[in-house]
């Protein structure tokens, strides 16, 4: 499985696999993966590249060093105060302003992307890792909801995408308290989804799983499991039915059918 550079910057790099997994990775060890305004320039960056990527099956999102992300680059920003940066509350991209897309961009990505999880990731890395759909942490990685340390609140994305994963009492209290915890206590509080020895290699190995799977398929599940929370009852069963008639039967469809009557991998197109 030869993975093909397909843009690198100096925070950045993206990479294809010949089975249409993309792997993302922050390449910001010195400072560990802290984000500064580069790092959210080349993460907005690689997500636009693959959001119109044909082929595209999965992505693994990870940070290359000794960890995740550190979070923030408080430093970097408080010495670059731009004047010209649009005012919070003004969204600039989509639902999301330009802080929130480094997470929400994951989120609304077409196709399922996993996180890679190890060392420390706090803060907004915690935040970026959360838009993804799943994540996969060694046990001893260290994770924090870091923002009140500074004396503000998480606004990367992090209240969205922490919905339905975290008992309400419990977020509250990592959000209050900026407790550091372990990529085991995540995983039983529900900010984690797996523990693995090795999270870059599990990340890889699920999304393989992932890319083997009728890519319209997975499409639609995606947005099925993005309208869960907003969408009532009735319309979420509607939006059930809609997808589902617009799978079934197809060339992609029948061909997931006859690959695994014959035990065969299957072969499916994007059109």
């Amino acid at each position: 499985m030869a993975a093909i550079p397909l843009s690198t910057n100096d925070r950045v790099a993206v990479s294809l696999d010949d089975d249409g997994v993309a792997q993302v990775r922050l390449t910001r060890p010195d400072k560990m993966n802290a984000l500064d305004r580069s790092m959210f320039d080349g993460i907005i960056s690689a997500a636009e590249s693959l959001d119109k990527m044909r082929g595209l099956r999965a992505v693994v999102l990870s940070g290359e060093g000794r960890a995740f992300s550190a979070g923030l680059d408080t430093a970097s920003f408080a010495n670059m105060a731009d004047p010209d940066e649009p005012p919070l509350e003004e969204r600039t991209y989509g639902i999301a302003n330009r802080f929130q897309q480094v997470a929400t961009a994951w989120r609304e990505l077409a196709v399922p992307v996993v996180a890679a999880i190890h060392g420390v990731c706090f803060g907004g890395g915690l935040q970026i890792a959360s838009g993804a759909d799943v994540r996969i942490a060694r046990a001893d990685a260290r994770l924090a909801i870091m923002e009140m340390r500074w004396g503000i609140v998480p606004d990367m994305g992090g209240y969205r995408h922490w919905r339905g994963l975290v008992r309400d009492d419990v977020l509250r209290e990592l959000v209050y308290t900026n407790r550091e915890i372990t990529g085991e206590e995540a995983q039983v509080m529900g900010l984690v989804t797996e523990i693995a020895d090795d999270p870059l290699a599990r990340a890889l190995d699920l999304a393989g799983t992932i890319a083997m799977r009728n890519p319209h398929a997975i499409r639609a599940a995606k947005r099925l499991s993005n309208a869960m929370a907003d969408t009532d009852g009735a319309a979420l069963l509607l939006r059930e039915s809609e997808e589902q008639a617009a799978i079934i039967r197809s060339s992609n469809q029948v061909e997931a059918v006859l690959a695994g009557m014959a035990k065969r991998i299957p072969v499916f197109s994007d059109v």
